[in-house]
């Protein structure tokens, strides 16, 4: 039974999932080197690396879920680890931008305290036996807000130009929408959960 079990777990979406949370701390390795060692704007080897290692991580965030669909494998497992991957994903990102000085404080606090809250709410629903759904808010919160990193990412990669700080603007506006895109979803999937949590459901 337990084989079986073991067996079971170690799907191609899981395999994928979890190389995407091994590969985070690597990313964030190779970028604090482009960071401590002045290759910022370099456009050198290990800046394009960190920029395309971290863009492979991010293309990865619906190919597990693709995968676990279309092979009818999905697995508690894999309902428990995809969403630390992807929260560990975009989390790491933005403090290091915002150690870049590209992402500002509360921003990244709204990231977090969102996803808190929507934890917190999963686990008293699931506690009362119910399933809420995700809604599409969430998936262009995520996607968006992989696009704006990629593009700061880039223009810290770049050498320093019109084209850089053009890329640079673009990916705040970007930013803009995928944090607005953050609050709406988490108020709405409050509203959704407040029935279980009031007791009136």
């Amino acid at each position: 039974m337990a084989g079986n079990q073991q067996s079971n777990i170690w799907t191609p979406a899981n395999i994928v999932t979890c190389t995407r949370i091994a590969l985070m701390p690597v990313w964030l390795v190779i970028a604090e080197i482009v960071r401590t060692h002045g290759m910022l704007n370099s456009g050198n080897v290990w800046a394009w690396t960190s920029l395309i290692l971290y863009a492979l991580i991010s293309l990865t965030d619906k190919l597990d879920g693709y995968l676990a669909r279309s092979r009818n494998e999905v697995t508690d497992f894999g309902k428990f680890v995809d969403p630390i991957a992807d929260k560990m994903v975009v989390t790491c990102a933005l403090l290091y931008l915002l150690e870049l000085g590209l992402c500002p404080s509360w921003a990244v606090l709204l990231v977090i305290a969102r996803e808190f809250l929507v934890s917190g709410l999963r686990m008293v629903v699931a506690a009362k036996g119910v399933v809420v759904a995700a809604s599409n808010l969430g998936k262009w919160k995520t996607a968006t807000t992989m696009i704006a990193i990629c593009g700061l990412l880039l223009s810290v990669t770049l050498p320093l130009g019109n084209l850089t700080y053009g890329l640079q603007v673009a990916s705040f506006i970007s930013m803009a929408v995928a944090l607005a895109l953050t609050a709406w979803s988490g108020i709405e999937y409050f509203i959704k959960c407040w029935p279980y949590v009031a007791g009136t459901a």
